[in-house]
């Protein structure tokens, strides 16, 4: 069973699966039907919050189940209490059916990195076993703790339940939408004065890569999920052709809200902080545990995403890399002049 079909990410998953021949049954659960083809699964329009889902579940003997539908921006849910409420409170619910069903053998959680923060005190990369430097007070971030916590309650109560839990880099690619990729594609880009964070993503290919092994294979366990290498920001900026508007730290909040309200891009304060000071991923355990090498670097993620969905403007990257080479040309001269002087 995979939750959160409605969404991208949980649909096309969802194919993924019913397309394995070894898998007998597929059932995505959403509140809406989703508007791609799931091909031969089985959609139940169902909510994780309402107890129901535990009949889903036992009418079903489902042995997997998939929970994808942490929502990470409160546009998408309608409102910041709908979408804490789908994702704590429909956790709990869906934990609790679990518990319950004697047939749920495996259990599959796709989290985030947020759960680490950003912060100046950050370390160079986050291994799984450390905790975060400033604790999520609000946001995908606090929701994504809360729900990783549920989940370890969880595992706990039910020893004999296989236990993955899937921490994933920011996705990008040439369909998948998430506040990062909205904020790319802003017709300037606005960022914090001062600051040049580096960056980690994940393609959404590996991402449901990942996903499809971790549900068909036995690692049980918390794994960092990104591609390889980190890029700065402004490097990130300037291959998506966009021009850089810094802001000093006291306005940044400001024009998130401003976006927040026209619904263009989700710059909230937990994404302002990541934006000030980035988060990089240690992924040793994912390649030595799970044997899994992403395809995409996190560059080529990153390029592919612009290809794909046309972020060439409206200054391409050689345009931007000629203006960058004058300003340079220009301001060399104006010291070289002023030193003669």
């Amino acid at each position: 069973m995979v939750t959160g079909v409605s969404r991208y990410l949980g649909g096309r998953f969802t194919q993924l699966l019913q397309a394995d021949p070894d898998i007998s049954r597929v059932i995505g659960v959403d509140v809406v039907p989703p508007k791609q083809d799931l091909g031969d699964a089985e959609f139940v329009r169902a909510d994780i919050r309402n107890p129901i889902i535990g009949k889903v579940i036992s009418q079903a003997e489902v042995d997997t189940v998939v929970h994808m539908s942490v929502i990470a921006t409160p546009v998408g849910a309608g409102g910041r209490a709908t979408m804490k409420e789908i994702n704590v409170i429909g956790t709990m619910q869906l934990l609790a059916a679990c518990q319950k069903a004697p047939s749920v053998r495996k259990l599959v959680v796709k989290s985030s990195s947020a759960v680490y923060g950003s912060s100046p005190s950050d370390p160079a990369m986050f291994s799984e076993d450390m905790e975060p430097n400033a604790m999520a007070r609000s946001g995908y971030a606090k929701d994504s703790v809360e729900v990783e916590s549920y989940v370890r309650g969880f595992a706990r109560r039910r020893p004999d339940v296989k236990v993955t839990t899937l921490r994933f880099a920011n996705f990008v690619g040439p369909r998948v939408q998430t506040a990062l990729t909205s904020y790319f594609g802003l017709p300037v880009v606005p960022t914090v004065l001062g600051f040049d964070p580096r960056l980690q993503v994940v393609h959404e290919r590996d991402g449901l890569e990942v996903l499809w092994r971790s549900t068909l294979e036995d690692n049980p366990g918390t794994f960092n999920i990104a591609g390889d290498g980190v890029m700065l920001l402004s490097q990130a900026i300037h291959r998506a052709g966009r021009p850089m508007l810094p802001l000093p730290s006291p306005a940044a909040p400001w024009i998130g809200q401003v976006l927040r309200r026209l619904g263009v891009a989700d710059f909230s304060p937990e994404q302002i902080r990541f934006l000030t000071y980035g988060r990089v991923l240690d992924t040793t355990a994912m390649r030595e545990i799970l044997g899994f090498t992403p395809r995409y670097s996190t560059i080529e993620g990153f390029d592919d995403f612009v290809a794909q969905q046309g972020l060439r403007g409206p200054l391409s990257r050689d345009t931007v890399s000629a203006v960058e080479r004058r300003l340079v040309d220009v301001l060399a001269r104006g010291e070289k002049g002023h030193v003669d002087a």
